[in-house]
């Protein structure tokens, strides 16, 4: 059984080495592990909140998707994919919006913060606070829900949403999982996210000895700049007044945090030693520069690469995008019937075809070069799903009395974004046609299922 965990960056700025060391390097290494399905994405609509710059939105967009595929993720493992493609994202965050509690948002840390500002100095309490930002957490849990994430990475700080998308999952849960099961669904409509806190991630100081934060102006280029521009940064970094040749304490060194985030235990070693022994803070930088450009030279050179051919960025976006909506579109498309917003055909179906027989859905047999068939034909004459074929018959007449069995209508499972299937002994009985849409598709499958119950009621 896979574990799926979630994480999303916000497309605000450019990567620096804090970003790689505390959440980039850790998340490639963990997709790697054996029972775990990763999603990565841009979350570009929570940037909106932050940001009124949309060149620096699309800028960053493109510098976090380069940074992370040139650091080694692999789109082929991992679903990696922009927020703003996944419509049912903002969908299913309307949905959720209906259902978690106004006091809860009230309750939300970066909301009060704000407020507490506002209030110290004798403003209006909700001067100049977008709705974008009291939502956030709405949206964050709308990012995880949608997909069922087991476990999603965040710092302390973020404890608090992922709080906050199990409440709202679990309400939800309460209030619609009979009719989720009804319109089709198995099990709970949402899985209750955990937050997984990975202690053991370094956190880097910056070139002020504070934590390495764009907030603070104190971080030390990634790729931006390339290796000058690093080895720059590094030489900014404070250091105390002791002159070379007097020992220097290690523990309480930038420098030496840094490099043991890049180095293994006998390296660490012998720079802890080198400094004890009275190394030259200059030698130091120069040292801690040369053991980070080991690691990153090979890296750099991937993502030049990359930003200098963006479409090969974009493939892969679009493809973890279209991974993602098989998903998503599928559960979203359940939870529209479950609230009510399913479309009106099945009810009309299911009408008429109580009133009038000859407007029913039936199965047609017949023969083509391949074998024996039969199609279900809607009550409009339509063409809802084609069998495979069969060698013989009979066999084909016992193979379409599945369609009108007890359940039947929950039987159909989208295949990808164009077709979906009537599945029966865990393989594929009959299939739909390719639709251009999927929203198209979305609409075969209701009616396909209305007709698939007026079957049944037709044998009842």
């Amino acid at each position: 059984m896979h574990t799926r965990f979630l994480t999303g960056i916000t497309t605000t700025g450019t990567p620096h080495l804090g970003n790689y060391v505390g959440a980039i390097r850790p998340a490639i290494a963990a997709s790697r592990n054996a029972g775990v399905d990763a999603f990565y994405f841009l979350a570009d609509y929570h940037a909106l909140i932050k940001c009124d710059d949309p060149a620096r939105i699309a800028r960053s967009r493109l510098e976090i998707a380069a940074t992370w595929l040139a650091c080694g993720l692999d789109p082929a493992r991992v679903t990696l994919y922009r927020q703003s493609d996944i419509p049912e994202i903002p969908e299913l965050t309307w949905i959720l919006t209906c259902v978690i509690a106004k006091g809860l948002l009230n309750r939300a840390h970066a909301y009060k913060a704000a407020v507490d500002q506002n209030t110290a100095k004798g403003e209006d309490p909700d001067a100049a606070i977008t709705a974008g930002l009291y939502m956030y957490p709405v949206l964050m849990a709308a990012d995880i829900l949608i997909f069922n994430a087991n476990k999603v990475p965040v710092g302390r700080d973020q404890v608090q949403h992922i709080e906050m998308a199990r409440d709202v999952g679990q309400r939800f849960n309460h209030i619609y999982g009979k009719a989720w099961r009804a319109a089709g669904g198995s099990g709970e409509p949402f899985t209750l996210p955990d937050a997984a806190i990975e202690e053991s991630v370094a956190t880097l100081p910056g070139l002020d000895g504070r934590k390495m934060s764009k907030s603070y102006d104190n971080t030390i280029p990634l790729f931006e700049g390339g290796a000058k521009a690093t080895r720059e940064a590094i030489m900014k970094i404070v250091t105390d007044s002791r002159e070379p040749g007097e020992p220097k304490d290690p523990d309480s060194s930038s420098l030496f945090a840094i490099y043991r985030a890049f180095a293994g235990e006998a390296d660490s070693g012998a720079f802890r030693k080198a400094l004890e022994d009275g190394m030259a803070w200059g030698d130091a930088k120069q040292q801690l520069f040369a053991r980070i450009d080991t690691e990153l030279a090979p890296l750099r050179e991937r993502y030049d690469a990359l930003m200098a051919h963006p479409d090969e960025i974009e493939d892969a976006l679009r493809e973890g995008a279209r991974k993602a909506r098989a998903i998503a579109g599928p559960r979203l498309e359940v939870m529209r019937r479950a609230v009510g917003l399913g479309p009106l055909a099945a009810s009309h179906v299911k009408t008429k075809s109580a009133k009038k027989a000859g407007k029913r859905a039936r199965i047609v047999s017949f023969r083509d070069a391949d074998g024996f068939r039969f199609r279900l034909v809607g009550a409009d004459g339509e063409e809802l799903l084609l069998s495979r074929a069969f060698a013989d018959p009979r066999m084909a007449a016992q193979a379409s009395q599945a369609l009108a069995a007890e359940g039947a209508d929950k039987s159909l499972v989208p295949l990808d974004a164009t077709r979906f299937a009537f599945m029966h002994d865990g393989a594929a009985l009959a299939t739909s046609a390719d639709f251009t849409e999927l929203n198209e598709r979305d609409a075969a499958i209701e009616l396909t299922r209305a007709a698939l119950t007026s079957l049944r009621s037709t044998e009842d």
